[in-house]
């Protein structure tokens, strides 16, 4: 099964995809960890992701959907995978449906982990108290980050509704209670 995770920052979609990952025996492709190893690996895309990285610009989405391209060919993603934290925008999931495509695949469904803004600024302002990551410590910041995930992804909400592969589950309640709810759609 190759499942697509959405939703705003704090709405745990990386915290599901370990442990939905874990339950289907399928792969965990974060977006930022795939980046992270490519450059580690030392493999071609990598070394052009590093010169963005470094430089502190977003790497390409060509490059990212590269580097899922090379899982996929190599064999990686045969049993299935979780995507989190890509597409995030329109031309990126179109990119992403092309490639997927073109390697004779596709996505089965795009999970929306829907929560509602007061529970993401609870979250996220808990979190950095655990974490301690500034980024999610001052509210005008989550709030901010929670109006661009807004304008950024409502299209791509749309655009897999429109695919008919989107399902939307409460992401409110215990971390248990959300993958039985995301468990029990994938198994429907």
């Amino acid at each position: 099964m190759n499942l697509l995770f959405l939703g705003p920052p704090g709405s745990g979609k990386g915290t599901q995809a370990k442990v939905v990952c874990e339950d289907l025996g399928i792969l965990h492709l974060s977006t930022g960890d795939l980046l992270r190893d490519s450059v580690r690996q030392g493999t071609e895309l990598g070394g052009k992701a590093r010169k963005y990285m470094e430089a502190g610009e977003l790497v390409p989405d060509e490059l990212i959907v590269g580097m899922i391209e090379e899982k996929m060919t190599g064999g990686e993603l045969d049993n299935g995978y979780i995507l989190d934290g890509f597409p995030r925008t329109v031309p990126q999931a179109e990119a992403l449906k092309a490639m997927l495509t073109k390697n004779n695949s596709r996505l089965d469904m795009a999970v929306l982990i829907d929560v509602p803004d007061e529970e993401v600024v609870a979250r996220l302002s808990k979190r950095a108290e655990i974490e301690g990551r500034a980024d999610d410590a001052d509210e005008s910041i989550v709030r901010n980050r929670l109006d661009v995930y807004k304008k950024q992804t409502q299209p791509i909400i749309d655009f897999y509704r429109k695919e008919s592969i989107l399902e939307a589950v409460p992401g409110t309640g215990t971390i248990d209670e959300i993958t039985a709810r995301i468990l029990s759609v994938i198994k429907e």
